[in-house]
């Protein structure tokens, strides 16, 4: 059976340093957006714990065995909502590596995808940051797509959106909608997006993006003045040219003759 139409809901949470405390909220708020008729949920990048290098190895858990997988499953199958579960920091039993996971789940709370990370935001912007999460976490190795009655899906993390590698591969595969847990972004490979947040902390050590421009939903024009200079300090802090996984995707550039 197959569904042309639904109603999705990006949970914009707003995470403490208390996990019992996020993974209830994430319950109300993904039971309240079902009343509201939400058939599709997403929570945000490490929903379940504050954001940072300090703090993966803490709250990291066992997939499936750990406490927010379970309380995701439970409140998938009571809310009756396909739920793209944000991301966790997993620790692999096998190996001990950590990695940061998003796990998705379907009406019946049935663990039906699981992705890992695929590209680890490791930056260094002279005078201002430095932020490498390879120091400790361990990159994916496989791109994630799964089914659904509303059509195939992708998943993405974060950092992974700035590659459009991986939005253009779930779309060629027949996705019809790529998650990504973390910010805001539109893509033009004809295929929708859906984006989820925590709520912004200003105290925070990093802040992503500047936000040159915005306006309500009224009819306006909008003006934001560009520095084209500021492109190149940009490119040469987030190298994101130098952070391609071709091992996971063929170089489409390549093929631009």
């Amino acid at each position: 059976m197959s569904v042309s139409s639904f109603k999705i809901a990006c949970i914009q949470l707003a995470v403490t340093a208390n996990k019992s405390q996020n993974l209830q909220r994430a319950k109300c708020k993904i039971l309240e957006a079902a009343q509201h008729g939400a058939k599709v949920v997403v929570l945000p990048e490490c929903f379940n714990s504050p954001y940072g290098t300090q703090y993966f190895s803490e709250y990291a858990e066992n997939i499936p065995k750990g406490e927010s997988v379970k309380s995701l499953s439970e409140t998938a199958k009571e809310a009756n909502v396909y739920l793209i579960g944000g991301s966790i920091p997993e620790r692999e039993e096998a190996t001990g590596k950590l990695y940061n996971t998003c796990t998705v789940f379907n009406p019946e709370g049935t663990l039906i995808a699981q992705h890992r990370k695929v590209h680890l935001f490791d930056i260094d912007i002279p005078g201002k940051i430095r932020f490498q999460e390879s120091e400790i976490l361990s990159p994916g190795s496989a791109l994630t797509h799964f089914d659904t009655i509303y059509g195939k899906f992708g998943v993405a993390i974060c950092y992974d959106m700035r590659f459009p590698e991986m939005a253009m591969i779930a779309a060629r595969k027949g996705a019809c909608f790529i998650f990504i847990s973390a910010t805001k972004k539109g893509s033009g490979i004809q295929i929708f997006v859906a984006t989820c947040s925590p709520a912004r902390d200003m105290e925070a050590k990093y802040h992503a993006g500047e936000i040159l421009a915005t306006i309500g939903h009224e009819e306006a024009i909008i003006y934001a003045d560009i520095e084209l200079e500021k492109l190149g300090i940009i490119r040469g802090s987030i190298p994101i040219t130098m952070q391609r996984r071709f091992d996971l995707y063929s170089d489409i550039a390549a093929f631009d003759k």
